[in-house]
């Protein structure tokens, strides 16, 4: 069967919004002051690239709407950048600026990797209008506290988004076993949906650059046939919009 992302929020191609993407940061335990920054700055770098600013600015009458939040503990996940319609150089400046300048406040240190997806559906949910939810969850570890992601997997919300992940280096860029072990993990048990994906940082001065290229793969339009029970793609047919 033919799967359009587009059909996945079940909002009619009449709607204002053409993707509601929501971005989820790791802050637990295991990411220093220097990695939360690295994340930010990263974020705010990958936006502000011409190549990037093409695309979200490609279809100012259908916009990309933005949200970022950060994610650690089971009751622990907090909005950075509410909901944001990117019309304009204007409107990314403006959102690249407030990460530049956020500041870290003291959290739980596990890592509930669940309760982050069910967190950003919920997030997405909160924009009917968009014609694509996405979902973009970044982290450097498994969880380990609240509900694990094989117990949520069920949860209505997820079957209506898609969500990709964006895998970092546990032991920085020479940890390559840890990164691949990550990226197994990410793949079987978070990431959902047609043609989703899991990116791979070196190490988290290399989040800029994973960012920004996970940043350009989802934000192009894709078309693809799809078995959703078993994440396989038959026959992907991939076009460009």
């Amino acid at each position: 069967m033919l799967i359009s992302l587009c059909v996945l929020s079940g909002v009619s191609n009449a709607a204002a919004c053409r993707q509601a993407l929501a971005l989820g940061i790791d802050v637990s335990g295991s990411v220093d002051d220097r990695e939360y920054r690295l994340q930010l700055d990263g974020i705010a770098s990958a936006l502000r690239r011409k190549d990037i600013t093409s695309v979200l600015l490609s279809n100012p009458e259908a916009p990309v709407a933005l949200a970022i939040y950060e994610w650690s503990g089971p009751n622990n996940q907090r909005v950075l950048i509410p909901w944001h319609n990117i019309q304009s150089l204007a409107d990314i400046d403006a959102i690249a600026s407030k990460l530049v300048h956020q500041t870290r406040r003291p959290g739980d240190p596990s890592t509930a990797i669940g309760k982050s997806l069910l967190f950003g559906a919920e997030l997405l949910m909160q924009r009917p209008d968009c014609w694509q939810h996405t979902l973009d969850l970044s982290g450097d570890g498994m969880s380990n506290s609240g509900p694990r992601p094989s117990e949520v997997e069920d949860a209505p919300l997820l079957g209506q988004i898609l969500v990709n992940g964006l895998v970092i280096s546990p032991d920085g860029a020479d940890d390559h076993e840890g990164l691949e072990q990550l990226t197994t993990y990410f793949q079987e048990l978070v990431i959902r949906g047609p043609f989703s994906f899991v990116e791979q940082a070196a190490g988290y001065e290399d989040y800029t650059n994973a960012i920004a290229r996970k940043l350009l793969r989802e934000l192009s339009g894709i078309v693809v046939s799809y078995r959703p029970r078993t994440k396989q793609l038959i026959n992907p047919i991939v076009t460009r919009q």
